[in-house]
């Protein structure tokens, strides 16, 4: 079954999930939550909504097997690996295999995805 064919709505509704096996933000709690807004449960494609809470650290570099796109929609975070950072404003799309992180977010941030596996 492919994504939902879905219109124009408010994704309120939607709960907040921490992601799984992300780290704990500064301030205790987890780090990392997820609103999926869709997903195809065959090929795993999904589009979510990413909120990194303030102080959240992760530890690893991030390599992957599918293609991500995301745009930061508020904060920031800081690449640990490359020393750079990015901020509101910024997209990135990287194919799969391309490494990127570890992060930090000192004020946190809400980042739009999308992952697909073509």
């Amino acid at each position: 079954m492919p994504k939902p064919e879905l219109e124009f709505f408010r994704p309120e509704h939607l709960p907040w999930r921490p992601v799984a096996g992300s780290p704990t933000a500064g301030a205790g709690g987890t780090g990392i939550d997820e609103k999926i807004l869709s997903r195809d449960p065959v090929s795993g494609d999904l589009t979510r909504l990413l909120r990194i809470l303030p102080g959240t650290e992760t530890s690893d570099t991030i390599v992957h097997d599918f293609w991500e796109e995301v745009w930061i929609l508020e904060g920031s975070l800081i690449d640990l690996g490359q020393g750079q950072t990015f901020s509101a404003g910024m997209y990135a799309c990287r194919p799969p295999g391309m490494r990127h992180g570890p992060y930090r977010s000192p004020g946190g941030a809400l980042l739009f995805e999308t992952r697909y596996w073509r």
